[in-house]
């Protein structure tokens, strides 16, 4: 009886945990819809805004602006890593910072890493990022403006000198199976080549080339880290619906394997009972 006890006891434990399981996997899937909904907005918006840069920046040689000048000599760089802001998200912290990894064991300059997301502090002190800040009040369905203050602050970096280079590392979102760890430069920023086609044939400008290229510029940065900030964001909440979606059917496998041994138990007892039933009147009848 004790060990029906306990597994009747186990059984209402994993159900328990199932329950939590599954309310986790349907909160995950609402986020990533959203998420996704805004990330797949704002993906054409990025690749227009810097093919019309492209465009501004080949009608007019003499422009210059600090944020596209590549400096002389690259002695700094800042790697911006977006993690999650919490666990139970499968493998996707533990991919990206493998990639991020390999990265500082190929860098030779000097580095340095903003973080964004609450997750892993003492694992990224343990494996030894030098971290300058963490942006640790990013929410898990993140606004413009989220993405646009990260933006001001990188930006004020590559501007103060702080860093002469800039790169983002993020899980892009492939679809809700997959996800891949991805670097990009951010700044200086370095616009394709345009078609040859020149700007002054394909728009209209007002009021002017010059006060359209800066604010043109100061957007494109400002959307591809928020782009960057969606992807990422995407990445984790796939990655924990799956996990979710993996850990309730686990817990399902297990209700099943203990309701196996509860039968036996119970089916183990009854058989123990008829024997002692059937002991019982066989002595009474020797005894007659």
């Amino acid at each position: 009886m004790a060990a029906m006890r306990e597994i009747r006891a186990r059984i209402k434990n994993v159900k328990s945990t199932q329950k939590i399981t599954k309310a986790m996997k349907m909160v995950a899937v609402s986020k990533l819809r959203r998420v996704q909904s805004a990330m797949e907005a704002m993906r054409p918006f990025t690749r227009k805004s810097r093919e019309i840069l492209s465009v501004l920046l080949s009608g007019d040689n003499t422009y210059s602006n600090a944020l596209i000048q590549p400096r002389s000599e690259v002695k700094k760089v800042c790697y911006v890593l977006f993690v999650s802001n919490r666990g139970l998200c499968g493998a996707y912290n533990s991919n990206l910072l493998r990639h991020m990894v390999s990265l500082m064991a190929e860098e030779k300059r000097a580095y340095s890493v903003v973080v964004c997301g609450r997750w892993g502090k003492d694992v990224i002190r343990n494996i030894g990022l030098r971290v300058e800040r963490v942006f640790d009040d990013i929410g898990d369905t993140p606004g413009a403006e989220q993405g646009i203050r990260l933006a001001e602050y990188l930006k004020s970096m590559y501007l103060n000198g702080e860093a002469d280079e800039i790169i983002l590392v993020y899980q892009t979102f492939v679809n809700a199976l997959n996800q891949t760890p991805h670097s990009v430069q951010l700044l200086p920023e370095k616009p394709e080549e345009a078609e040859s086609k020149t700007a002054d044939e394909a728009y209209l400008f007002e009021p002017d080339r010059r006060t359209i290229l800066e604010n043109v510029l100061q957007l494109h940065i400002n959307s591809a880290v928020y782009s960057a900030l969606l992807e990422a964001k995407a990445g984790e909440h796939a990655s924990r619906m799956r996990a979710m979606t993996s850990a309730s059917d686990n817990t399902q496998e297990l209700i099943a394997e203990l309701g196996l041994k509860l039968n036996r138990a119970r089916q183990a007892a009854i058989t123990t009972e008829i024997s002692e039933i059937v002991g019982g009147a066989s002595a009474l009848k020797q005894k007659k």
